[in-house]
Order: C-alpha cells, then sequence, then structure tokens
C-alpha cells in the first residue's frame, strides 16, 4: 500500500521570517528578509534553481527529527556508520532591555554525539526566485553570498574552504553556523550561539506557560499555538495564512496558490484563537496593522502585504514546482476582488480590544469611529455579490458567509455600542444586523431544509457550518438539526473529513478537504451535544500531521494525505478553537 504524502518539514522563526528543515536537516525553503520575499533556499519548489542549506554525511544514515520540548526550536538527529550527530536549528527571539530581540540570524548547530562521522556543508542560497546566482567571497571568518536580492552572510567556526569546495571533513568539533542579513557578526560565535540557544529556548517555554491550555490534547494545542504565533509579522502585526506558495491543493490539480500575506478573514480566526489561549500581544500588534489600512475602509481588501501593500500582482514564474506541480505562482490576485465579509471580521477581530478589562488604555488604542465607518460600508454593500470565501474566480453571488459575517459582526458592534453607551452606534448596528437575518434566509432552501451556499441556492458549502458555531442557529432547534444532517450528507467523506464544496469550479472538481471546514464541522458537533463524536474526530485528525505535529492546507479525500501550503494557520486555528470548545461544553456538563 502506498504510504500518504506528508511534508517532511520542521518550522521554525522569530516573527521576522520562516525557516523550514526538512527531516533530512536541509533548509528547503527561507523567504529573505521578509516573509513575503524572494526565498534565497527554494529547493522545495526547485531541485535546481532553488537553492538549499544541507548538512550532508558521508556514510549510510537514518534520522530523527524533533521540536525541543515546547519550543520552536528543531533538532534533526543522525544515526550513521562512522558516528551520530545533531543539528540545532533556531531563529534567535527573546527578551532584552524590555524589547524583543528578533535579529535577521539563522543559527545552525552542529553537534558530535559519536564517534567521528565525516560530512559535508552544502550552502548555495539564491535570489529573485532563482534568477541569481551570488557572487561568493571569503573573509575571516565569514563567507559573503554577494549579488543577491539582499545581503546574505554565513559566520562559521568550521572551515570555510571546505564549505566552498563542498568537501567531506570529520567533524572533531562541534560547529557552529550563523546566518545573517549582511551585517558583520562580531559577537563570539560560539558564546553567543549558546546564550541565544539558552534564551531563546526559555522565551518560549515561558510563553507556553504563560498559555491557558486545556487539559486535552494539550500537546497538539502547544504546537498550533507556537505555529500560529510564528506566522505573525511582529514588525506591522500582519498575519500571514502561510509561509509557502504554489503547494498545490492536490496533484495536478493546478489550485496552487501564494498565502505568504495576510488575509483579514484568517487573521479573524488566528485571533479568535490566541485570545481563548490567553494571548493579548497579537491583537494589539494587529490593530496597529487595521489602523493602517482603515483609512480607506471604503476599498477594504480582503488581503494585503505584510507591510500593508495593497496590491500584491500575482504571475506565474518559471520554476519546477513541487513534484513537479506548476504554475508557481508569485503574489496574489485575490486583492483585487470584492469579499464583503472581511469587514465584519476585521470588527470580530478586534472586539477584545474595546472589551476586555485585562487591556488596559482601550480607549487610547482604538476609536468608535473605526466601528461606524465599517458598519456604515456593511450597510452600503449589504445588497452586492461578491466572491465569497473560496474567492472564485470567474463569478459573484450573494453568498451566505458574508451575510454571516456581516451579522456577527454588527452584533459585535453592537456590543461595543453598548459597552461605551453610544445610541447611534446601537442604531446602526442594529439595522446591519436586520437586514443580514433578511439576506440569510434568502439562502434557506425548504426543498433540501439547509442554508445554501448563497442566495441562487444551488450548491451545499461548509461555511454553512459557521451559523452554528457563531449562534445565528438556536443549537435545540429542530430546524437547526436538519441545517446540519443535510450538510453532513452532502459534504462529509466516509474518513469523516468535510469537503469545502462539491460544486465545479473554474479549476473543475476538487479532490482534497479543507481541514478549516472539518474543523467547523467538529465545532458544530459540539455545539450540538454530539462530544464523543467530536473527540474521536479530533483524534484522527491529529494522526494527520506530519512527524513534527504541523498540519497542512488540505487532506487528500482518497488517502489523507497531507496538500496545500504548510503549515497553514487555518489548520491549526482550527485544532485549537476545536480542543477549547470541546473542554469549555464538558466543563460546563460538569458543572451544572
Amino acid at each position: 500500500m502506498k504510504k500518504a504524502h506528508r511534508y517532511n518539514l520542521a518550522i521554525t522563526g522569530n516573527c521576522h521570517y520562516l525557516a523550514y528543515v526538512n527531516d533530512q536537516s536541509e533548509l528547503t525553503w527561507m523567504c529573505w528578509p521578509y516573509f513575503d520575499s524572494s526565498f534565497i533556499f527554494g529547493s522545495l519548489i526547485d531541485r535546481e534553481k532553488g537553492g538549499s542549506f544541507r548538512i550532508v554525511p558521508e556514510t549510510r544514515h537514518h534520522t530523527r527529527q524533533r521540536y525541543v520540548e515546547n519550543t520552536a526550536v528543531i533538532v534533526t538527529t543522525f544515526y550513521c556508520e562512522d558516528g551520530d550527530f545533531e543539528v540545532i536549528d533556531f531563529a534567535p527571539r527573546f527578551s532584552i532591555h524590555d524589547r524583543c530581540h528578533k535579529p535577521l540570524q539563522f543559527f545552525r548547530k552542529i553537534k558530535r554525539v559519536r564517534g567521528q562521522p565525516k560530512i559535508s556543508i552544502l550552502c548555495t542560497p539564491r535570489g529573485d526566485y532563482g534568477e541569481k546566482i551570488p557572487e561568493v567571497s571569503v573573509g575571516s571568518n565569514h563567507i559573503s553570498y554577494n549579488n543577491l536580492h539582499y545581503p546574505l552572510r554565513l559566520t562559521t567556526n568550521a572551515a570555510k574552504t571546505f564549505i566552498i569546495e563542498e568537501r567531506i571533513f570529520g567533524l572533531t568539533e562541534d560547529i557552529y553556523i550563523v546566518l545573517s542579513g549582511g551585517e558583520p557578526f562580531e559577537s563570539p560565535l560560539k558564546e553567543t550561539s549558546e546564550e541565544f540557544y539558552y534564551k531563546t529556548t526559555r522565551y518560549w517555554r515561558s510563553w507556553v506557560k504563560d498559555s491557558t491550555i486545556p487539559n486535552i490534547f494539550q500537546k497538539e494545542m502547544i504546537r498550533s499555538a507556537i505555529t500560529i504565533k510564528l506566522h505573525q509579522f511582529e514588525d506591522t502585526g500582519a498575519i500571514i495564512a502561510s509561509g509557502t506558495t504554489s503547494l498545490p491543493e492536490y496533484p495536478g490539480s493546478g489550485r496552487n496558490w501564494d498565502y505568504r500575506y495576510c488575509w483579514l478573514r484568517d487573521s479573524y480566526f488566528s485571533l479568535s484563537a490566541m485570545n481563548d489561549l490567553g494571548h493579548f500581544e497579537e491583537a494589539e500588534r494587529y490593530q496597529h496593522f487595521v489602523h493602517n489600512i482603515l483609512y480607506d475602509v471604503e476599498h477594504l481588501q480582503p488581503v494585503y502585504r505584510i507591510n500593508g501593500e495593497a496590491e500584491i500582482p500575482e504571475r506565474e514564474i518559471l520554476l519546477a514546482g513541487y513534484e513537479g506541480n506548476r504554475p508557481v505562482r508569485i503574489g496574489n490576485a485575490a486583492y483585487t476582488q470584492k469579499q464583503y465579509d472581511s469587514f465584519g471580521q476585521v470588527i470580530l477581530s478586534l472586539l477584545p480590544l474595546y472589551l476586555d478589562e485585562r487591556i488596559v488604555h482601550r480607549d487610547l488604542l482604538l476609536s468608535l469611529d473605526a466601528v461606524k465607518k465599517i458598519l456604515q460600508e456593511i450597510e452600503r454593500r449589504m445588497d452586492e455579490p461578491d466572491a465569497g470565501i473560496w474567492e472564485f474566480r470567474g463569478r459573484k453571488e450573494k453568498h451566505l458567509e458574508t451575510y454571516v459575517f456581516h451579522w456577527a459582526g454588527a452584533k459585535a458592534g453592537l456590543k461595543i455600542a453598548l459597552h461605551y453607551d453610544d445610541p447611534e452606534l446601537q442604531l446602526l448596528a442594529m439595522r446591519v444586523i436586520q437586514h443580514a437575518e433578511l439576506n440569510l434566509e434568502l439562502c434557506y432552501s425548504a426543498e433540501f431544509e439547509c442554508y445554501m451556499s448563497d442566495q441562487t441556492l444551488k450548491s451545499f458549502d461548509a461555511a454553512a457550518f459557521l451559523l452554528i458555531t457563531l449562534n445565528y442557529l438556536n443549537p435545540n432547534d429542530v430546524r437547526t438539526h436538519k441545517h446540519f444532517q443535510r450538510l453532513q450528507k452532502e459534504l462529509l467523506t466516509e474518513e469523516g473529513m468535510i469537503y469545502r464544496y462539491r460544486l465545479i469550479d473554474d479549476f473543475g472538481e476538487t479532490h482534497a478537504t479543507f481541514l478549516i471546514c472539518t474543523y467547523w464541522y467538529i465545532e458544530s458537533l459540539i455545539c450540538l451535544g454530539f462530544l464523543d463524536e467530536a473527540e474521536e474526530l479530533l483524534k484522527k485528525i491529529v494522526q494527520h500531521g506530519n512527524h513534527v505535529g504541523l498540519l497542512s492546507e488540505d487532506l487528500s479525500s482518497e488517502d489523507g494525505s497531507q496538500w496545500g501550503n504548510f503549515p497553514q494557520t487555518y489548520s491549526h486555528v482550527g485544532l485549537i478553537n476545536s480542543i477549547t470548545r470541546l473542554a469549555r461544553k464538558r466543563d460546563r456538563l460538569i458543572f451544572e
């Protein structure tokens, strides 16, 4: 039987960049200096043109890869015929002088464990998506890779000649390597590496310790929390959907998208999970990002670059693609689409900053004018069709999910209005709620006893589970259960996963299930009281994680293989939200 496809990757980062290391310690994907910059190592999508950073043993070997417990530090252990060694990879992140120190540096330590293994160090960075090969120059303790799109410098105590000539040598001492953004690394190499390792490990463990985590699925919750945290670009507050581009939703599907940008929708779900974990810093950073794009509420986009720039032109580039899957796309044309659900999601994502008493100086962070402007825009756009949550490129409709978030966003706006005793905002929010409810009911099919994808009543959509999870539908109502059962019948696979829809779209039939949709289904099960069924399905899902517990965007409906961009924040967000909801529901039943 063919083994199900899994991404053999672990990620590390420091909220400035991400690094992808496979289970052979190869750095296969690293965009530099930012999440949405060109890669400097991109063998993940092109072995020839992509470039990589590898530690290669001479003899036969096998490996084991893991995270240092409760951290983002990766350890890859090599068991070789002539000895064993570890490769320890991390991006420094820790507090210093009341600020977070997150330099543009990547640390590798090659630690000899047993014997005297022979290895080679192969570092072949590339620039401008594989188009630039660097000019290499050597200093007394470093190698400079010049003429790339951004400077790169490698500082090490290993023999630089061996690295440049890609020669095999014996590992007689621990080797320290630092990649930096062109700046001279003038600190003591060994001492700094060890100090930064200790401080970074301590930072992540302290951050995890400060998280509110239920007593079920704790390891999965912790790994998901760290993964989401790594995807926030702390400088601006933007949260990216994923750190990769063009990993196909399914082999040969052509559904290869660039997810290295900030979707307002994804950010709402991510911040909801962080709020459940008791972390508010991410929402506070994100509000700065939102503040800078709300100057033009009328033209609010569904997605932005991490620096807040509006234009993300999409183009195809000449790279081989992941396992030969083309096209390879850079940019995302979704920024040109109208997706009006984003308005409500912005209000929802910022709601804790208005209401939570644990956040001081709330009045200084946000004004009620922002909420009013967004609700006014929702009211103005209420009867306009849009591209919807699934970003259809060939059609516009009056989508159910858009109205769900018009309604939920207005509900959040009403809470804010009542909290601050603003009658004008109250009336506006109530008008939007009423109008959204009327449109939601136009998505209901009496024939199928179910809310459909849009007001044409032609297709079923997993987003309709949100009517249950966002409390639009009463879980005790017979109508709610019939709605749930119809969606279950139409979208559930034999393995218990959920298709986002079965509609034939611009790219044909879909063969993969979208993990976030399965989580919406699980949350609906919990809301309706099917707790044991929900827990069993959660146990199945976590088994679909890779060797270090990371989840992809999509799972094959045939064998549960991982596909799509990786790891996907949506998938880890869904895991956290589902587990948190399940734990709360069980606790409530115990104490009732």
